[in-house]
């Protein structure tokens, strides 16, 4: 099989959608309510392929705003261009092509998206950093060492702004049916050991708990943490069948697994292919169930003075 990475984010925006957790979607809607700024100035980190930019016109999150969706991988931003054109067109949004992004309007909401190529972290070392009324970032904190991350975050949201942390792993890997449970356990515990390890550029770039970390270390970093809750991914066959693209997510998940664990001292490279041509299978047939574990934060950045 060959795995492209713009069509496991395509397949994942229905999995997110169930996993969202609602109460602090809630939330977030009443506080930008309540915000009552116009335009809301939205920045997004790691933004993909746009999904999270199609989820929050569909929802009614953001009604008059400015929205700058950042990706390191140019395949993604260019992907989310195309995206975004046809997902307006499916919706009877109207879209036109700006030089750096798209203008999207239905009716009295009007939402200019702007589209840019750019790793955060670059972002964070320029004197000129934009800074926002919501800062997004979907299922992307626990890719990074989080306390030396998270201060910079801060001062790209506007004192008083909010910031909308989601999906972030905490810790619980799981596969159903188990087959062998002790392989079962070496082959998660090293999979989650490889988010710890994981080191970019000379320095960590992982956390395998992340969802809980969040929750003391955004005070520490000038962040006030309103509301949390689970936002776990839950992929299940219906009568055999995955709905939407999800074979395929899950087949990009033991992708995942599969890249990470090949070589790794802790499992033997026949035990690892017997493991994954079974899940494959399992997956092909219908059977398979998988579970992860996760957690969604909304965050005010403490105003001062």
């Amino acid at each position: 099989m060959e795995y492209s990475f713009q069509r496991y984010l395509a397949a994942k925006k229905p999995v997110d959608d169930r996993a969202l957790n609602q109460h602090v979607w809630d939330a977030l809607k009443d506080a930008l309510a309540k915000n009552g700024t116009r335009p809301l100035e939205v920045l997004e980190a790691g933004a993909g392929i746009g999904t999270m930019v199609e989820r929050a016109l569909e929802r009614g999150l953001i009604t008059d705003a400015v929205y700058r969706a950042f990706d390191s991988e140019p395949e993604n931003i260019q992907a989310a261009r195309f995206g975004l054109l046809g997902w307006a067109a499916r919706s009877g949004w109207q879209a036109q092509v700006a030089d750096a992004g798209i203008d999207l309007s239905n009716g009295e909401i009007k939402v200019s998206v702007y589209l840019e190529t750019r790793d955060v972290l670059d972002l964070l070392k320029t004197n000129e950093r934009p800074v926002c009324d919501l800062l997004i970032a979907n299922a992307f904190l626990d890719l990074f060492d989080i306390p030396r991350i998270l201060p910079g975050l801060c001062r790209l949201v506007k004192p008083g702004g909010l910031a909308y942390f989601s999906i972030n792993f905490d810790g619980l890997t799981a596969f159903e049916p188990v087959f062998d449970s002790e392989l079962e356990d070496r082959i998660l515990a090293a999979y989650h050991r490889t988010m710890d390890e994981r080191i970019t550029n000379g320095s960590p770039s992982g956390d395998s708990h992340a969802g809980r970390h969040l929750l003391n270390k955004l005070p520490r970093a000038g962040f006030e943490v309103l509301e949390a809750g689970s936002s776990d991914w839950l992929v299940y066959p219906r009568k055999g069948i995955y709905p939407g693209d999800e074979a395929y997510f899950l087949h990009h998940i033991l992708h995942f697994f599969e890249e990470s664990l090949r070589g790794r001292p802790e499992i033997g490279n026949e035990e690892l292919k017997t493991w994954l041509n079974r899940r494959h299978a399992e997956v092909e047939n219908g059977e398979l169930v998988f579970l992860a574990h996760q957690i969604d934060v909304l965050a005010g950045v403490v105003e001062t003075g």
